[in-house]
């Protein structure tokens, strides 16, 4: 069953994550592949992720399809106008690739090429209108395809909001990327189920129809929850997991930070219609943790 379907039938979907690597030798992700197909429903390629430079998520995203693990194809605006995206997304379809995930992407020096210059033609929003005019038949400037595309095009929203005012402006965001034609929505990584708890209280005061898949991260150790909290925007690590992490021995880490994640998963999950996994070197665990929330 397709990630779409599953989502449309109202069943609960797992997807999770993994980023392309610098360079040609695409051995691990063949490997990943293994590990990953038949687990979990479908997995994120990143695009240039943190603004790196890597292999690009489209050939990525292919290599998934020929080994057997739906992709969600993660586009950003960072690095293309309008027409290349337009065309990337017509070879995605040809190369059968059918999920697309629309993000306005970091800005250049944020990565290793920071004197690169950022595009940003479009922004996630006007991108999923460029992939709904797609699945019409036509492209941005009203030109008719010879053959369209029908994408299962999704989104991103932030859950940890510091004001009320912030979240009711990351429901206002939320609800423009649907009109603009997201069918589901991914969220970043949430540590607080009374927060995704409320998030969720806000898409139903809001009449938000979309499927919400909870992003998870699993905790490496205290130090990386800290980094988060410092330097990722909409990511907050409660204080009792930080020392939860912090009172391990170093050998204990990493089955504590799954066993975190698996908890969350498991307290989160009558709230929304999927989780989705971002293991971030660890995407060969996924089935693990998966095991570890009884999915």
């Amino acid at each position: 069953m397709s990630l779409q379907s599953k989502l449309e039938s109202g069943k609960f979907a797992v997807s999770c994550e993994f980023g392309p690597l610098k360079g040609t030798d695409t051995h691990e992700i063949q490997e990943n592949i293994e590990v990953l197909k038949g687990k979990v429903d479908a997995a994120n390629v990143t695009d240039q992720q943190s603004s790196v430079m890597r292999l690009c998520s489209l050939v990525t995203s292919a290599l998934c399809v020929q080994g057997g693990l739906e992709p969600i194809f993660q586009m950003t605006c960072r690095d293309r106008n309008r027409i290349a995206l337009q065309s990337d997304l017509l070879g995605a379809w040809v190369m059968g690739i059918k999920n697309v995930l629309a993000l306005t992407g970091d800005l250049p020096d944020l990565g290793d090429h920071p004197q690169a210059k950022g595009v940003f033609d479009l922004d996630s929003v006007t991108l999923l209108q460029a992939i709904t005019r797609l699945n019409e038949g036509f492209d941005m400037a009203g030109n008719e395809l010879t053959g369209k595309p029908t994408f299962f095009a999704g989104a991103v929203v932030k859950v940890d909001s510091d004001t009320e005012a912030s979240a009711e402006l990351q429901i206002a965001k939320m609800q423009k990327k649907i009109a603009a034609g997201a069918k589901f929505i991914q969220t970043q990584a949430v540590y607080d189920p009374k927060t995704f708890e409320k998030f969720m209280e806000r898409v139903e005061k809001f009449k938000v129809k979309v499927p919400v898949m909870a992003g998870i991260i699993p905790l490496k150790s205290a130090g990386s929850a800290r980094f988060m909290n410092a330097n990722v925007a909409g990511i907050r690590v409660p204080d009792a997991l930080i020392e939860k992490m912090d009172a391990v021995a170093k050998e204990d880490r990493a089955k504590t930070g799954i066993q975190i994640a698996a908890e969350l998963i498991k307290k989160m999950k009558p709230m929304c219609q999927g989780v989705h996994i971002m293991a971030i070197g660890w995407e060969k665990r996924v089935p693990e943790i998966m095991a570890e929330a009884g999915l």
